[in-house]
């Protein structure tokens, strides 16, 4: 019988520490419940009815008749980005760390980039992308030259102002970066931060683009040799650099990644993955400290959930998770390494069952793919015992 996942991350919706979070510094982390916290309870009824309050205790996340199956997630990967998450999930575990740069990258890569793109740069150490703008930007405006600046996560990011290095010319120095960034410094993502506005209020767009390092084969590139479409919304493309991708939209926020979904839904035949990332949590609220605006996040999340289950059809699966955590109450700007919630729903699911502790993301790529009939790569069925499918 034809089927068909709906697989959606909520970026950085961590859940509590990870076993091993005092080797990150992040022993205090847990996004959900922390920012539960902070809001005086969470109102979200529809991943309530899913199981979410099932998982840990959450100030006012409770439900009368939990419909979904749910449990939780232990990173497996040496690392806490994107990149190490969403790996994982489709079955490629990075066990060696990605390269970081605490001290900003070397002069024979800084050296190299500034020959190969004609411009100097600006910066060259760890920041907070709001920050170094608040640092830099004006400099940058005045110079022409782009800002250079890494974080504790294995990335090379280069932010520019739109009307001083178009968008091309922007995504062209990415390039570059990406193709200079090999063997030991192959680090997991060059990232394009293009900003707007004046001095004292400089804003990034939603013009973003991530150059992902190249991981080899993974359960995506398995659909496609069995001819399963994937329909990459939201950075998805990005980080895993468009591989097993079969049709990408790219998103300016969340409400537009859940409209994508929902569009693509209503026209994806079966079998067929849709996998969706939506980052304002982590982009707007978890690196900028912002446990408020994290939470009215997640509850407007929770709003559009009624219509995604609507819109399922009777042989879809639906699978909502996160990669991280980035906690925005601890003093940190960083992610955060943490367990991530797993909530799954169909319409012949046996209500209300706790799929447990689950000791890698693989589970994720093992489940999609048994419900698609494909081999899973690694990890296990979290379905498997659950009901008949």
């Amino acid at each position: 019988m034809k089927k068909r996942v709906i697989l959606i991350v909520l970026d950085s919706v961590g859940i509590g520490h990870a076993p091993d979070a005092a080797l990150y510094h992040d022993e205090a982390a847990n996004t959900l419940a922390n920012v539960a916290e902070a809001m005086g309870g969470l109102n979200v009824p529809h991943l309530a009815s899913l199981g979410l309050g099932e998982i840990f205790p959450l100030r006012g996340v409770v439900a009368d008749h939990v419909i979904g199956a749910f449990g939780h997630m232990i990173p497996q990967s040496a690392g806490k980005d994107t990149t190490n998450g969403h790996m994982e999930f489709v079955g490629v575990t990075l066990y060696e760390p990605l390269p970081t740069y605490p001290d900003g990258f070397p002069a024979d890569i800084v050296n190299e980039f500034q020959i190969r793109t004609g411009r100097e740069i600006l910066g060259n150490k760890p920041a907070s992308g709001t920050e170094i703008l608040k640092e830099l930007g004006d400099l940058h405006v005045q110079t022409g030259k782009p800002i250079v600046y890494t974080s504790a996560d294995s990335v090379f990011q280069i932010a520019a102002h739109e009307s001083v290095i178009p968008l091309s010319e922007l995504y062209a120095m990415c390039e570059v970066a990406r193709a200079i960034l090999t063997g030991p410094h192959a680090v997991g993502r060059v990232i394009a931060r293009p900003f707007t506005g004046e001095s004292g209020n400089y804003t990034r767009t939603a013009n973003r683009r991530d150059f992902s390092r190249d991981f080899g084969e993974t359960q995506l590139t398995d659909l496609e040799k069995h001819r399963i479409p994937v329909y990459a919304i939201g950075k998805i493309e990005d980080i895993y650099g468009g591989h097993g991708i079969t049709q990408a939209v790219h998103t300016k926020n969340n409400e537009d990644g859940v409209d994508q979904t929902l569009r693509i839904m209503q026209g994806a035949a079966s079998p067929c993955l849709i996998f969706t990332n939506l980052v304002d949590f982590d982009m707007l609220y978890g690196h900028r400290n912002d446990p408020l605006g994290f939470g009215r996040a997640i509850e407007a999340f929770d709003r559009r959930l009624p219509e995604l289950l609507d819109a399922m059809q009777t042989e879809d699966l639906l699978i909502i998770t996160a990669d991280h955590g980035c906690d925005p109450t601890t003093a940190s700007t960083d992610h955060s390494r943490e367990a991530v919630p797993l909530l799954m729903y169909h319409k012949g699911m046996r209500e209300g069952h706790t799929v447990g502790e689950r000791l890698t993301f693989a589970d994720v790529g093992a489940t999609f793919a048994a419900w698609l009939d494909v081999p899973a790569r690694a990890g296990t069925n979290t379905l498997s015992g659950v009901d008949s499918q």
